[in-house]
């Protein structure tokens, strides 16, 4: 008997852990990536939209020194920049209302996400935002923080997309 019941027991952590595996899977995806704007990569065969930030629209403009600068344009050359340095590691957790796998991304051990908010060209956004990052980059006054900008989804309600 005792033996039957040390087989039940393992029998259910295997389950239990199987279960759970299953539960807390997520997708990996890595490689060559290329930049569809500034918050959202291709990387085999998928969009993937990088999660706990948010960055300006490609149309998005901000105002710094009373001069509009193309900021949207800025946040997509930067993470250009950075998908150039090598293959990129994402760890998708779900996807959007466009079907795009929300993901965290690296780069060279770089938090592709992280390091857009800290220079200032996205916002945390979300309950994986990246708070402290963003504080960083608004006391140093970097990129949209060094005057005034609409975030992003303000922009986005002001301008629907017409797809």
């Amino acid at each position: 008997m005792r033996i039957l019941d040390v087989v039940v027991a393992f029998a259910l952590v295997l389950a239990v852990g199987f279960a759970a595996e299953w539960m807390l899977r997520k997708d990996v995806f890595a490689g060559p990536a290329t930049v569809v704007d500034g918050d959202t990569l291709s990387l085999d065969g998928r969009r993937i939209r990088l999660l706990g930030m948010d960055a300006p629209e490609l149309a998005q403009t901000c105002v710094r020194d009373g001069a509009s600068w193309p900021c949207g344009a800025t946040a997509r050359f930067a993470l250009a920049e950075m998908v150039q340095r090598g293959d990129v590691f994402c760890t998708a957790s779900g996807e959007d209302a466009y079907g795009r796998a929300l993901a965290r991304c690296t780069v060279g051990g770089v938090d592709i996400a992280e390091a857009l908010v800290r220079q200032g060209l996205a916002v945390a956004y979300g309950r994986h935002g990246y708070t402290a990052a963003e504080a960083e980059a608004r006391a140093a006054g970097r990129g949209m923080w060094a005057g005034r900008f609409e975030r992003p989804q303000d922009f986005r309600a002001a301008h629907p997309r017409s797809d």
